[in-house]
């Protein structure tokens, strides 16, 4: 393969945000745009003189070496099968759905077809996860504290629980796949909303989210998620081990053990040129560093929904038994 070309599905700010990464390589091109708006995919391509294409089935018909699919978790179903009935490889915007059924209706389809897939969970190419994985190894993790406390983006289907999900799955989601990735999977989860929407109208998902959350290694932990703030106040992961401590965010590493205090910082620009990268490296045969395929991107979402429902609830949450009660199609068990 020479020049990679890549088509792009939506053109939100997640979707401009990669083209004007993949516009930066030079072995990279953007065949084309496809959105619901047609006005949205106008502009995004003719910022990097690309065409637009009035659906996905057009958009394939062009022959694209790759698909990026960056639509609101509402959207994610039917352009993710059209994709992956064309055989074409895929990058997925997290979350990768709004339910759990979608995501594994998609995950079975990928499995079948062997396609190679990414999901955008970015923060795992951030070269202060690796150093945190390094200093995590062979020590016991006791406890972990993940936070995301943020502010209601600027779109309409954002305050919507049946658009976006709410803040954990559509936000906080960044922050438990780091948990995942440190201190393993998570057995049991109880969680609380405080039953307030925020000050936006036609809101109705929880201002703040508190949960507690037990792994099978032994680790207990906590997630906060807030959207009730004008700015990114925090967004982030603590752990503690035997000897150690370790403060984790997109700017960097703050390590605490017997030899003092460390900072060791990081540039979140890095880690989301990373991604795209990686993922086009994958797709022309010259690389393998894709970090979450979507397989990998689904347990992390159906972490973050049983969070969610548990919220819902005010019950338990078990990840660690067969499913036996939908629960708006989550698949996980809930306590009485």
């Amino acid at each position: 393969m020479g020049r990679c070309r890549v088509g792009l599905v939506g053109a939100g700010g997640v979707a401009q945000r990669h083209a004007r990464v993949l516009a930066g390589f030079d072995d990279t091109e953007l065949l084309g745009v496809t959105d619901v708006r047609p006005a949205a995919a106008a502009a995004l391509a003719g910022l990097h003189g690309s065409r637009t294409f009035p659906d996905v089935e057009a958009l394939l018909a062009a022959g694209p070496d790759a698909v990026y699919v960056c639509v609101p978790p509402f959207a994610h179903g039917p352009a993710e099968e059209a994709v992956v009935a064309a055989g074409v490889p895929m990058f997925v915007e997290k979350p990768v759905a709004v339910d759990l059924l979608t995501a594994e209706r998609i995950a079975d389809l990928v499995a079948r077809r062997g396609l190679l897939t990414a999901v955008g969970h970015h923060w795992r190419y951030l070269p202060a996860v690796q150093q945190a994985r390094e200093l995590l190894a062979g020590r016991t993790v006791r406890m972990v504290s993940g936070a995301w406390w943020d502010k209601v983006p600027p779109v309409e289907w954002w305050s919507r629980r049946d658009r976006s999900g709410g803040p954990v799955v559509e936000q906080a989601a960044h922050v438990l796949d780091l948990i995942r990735l440190l201190v393993g999977e998570a057995t049991e989860v109880t969680a609380y909303g405080d039953g307030a929407p925020p000050p936006v109208e036609g809101a109705d998902i929880d201002s703040v989210t508190a949960a507690t959350l037990r792994f099978a290694g032994g680790a207990v932990g906590t997630l906060s998620a807030a959207c009730v703030l004008g700015w990114k106040h925090r967004a982030g992961v603590e752990i503690l081990a035997d000897g150690l401590a370790v403060t984790l965010t997109e700017e960097g590493l703050l390590v605490c053990d017997a030899d003092g205090e460390r900072r060791l910082p990081a540039d979140p620009e890095t880690a989301r040129t990373a991604v795209d990268r990686a993922f086009v490296d994958a797709v022309r045969g010259i690389g393998d560093d894709v970090r979450v395929p979507y397989p990998e991107a689904l347990a992390t979402h159906r972490l973050a929904l049983a969070v969610a429902d548990s919220a819902r609830t005010g019950r338990p949450v078990r990840l660690d038994a067969p499913a036996t009660t939908p629960l708006g199609g989550t698949g996980v068990t809930v306590d009485a």
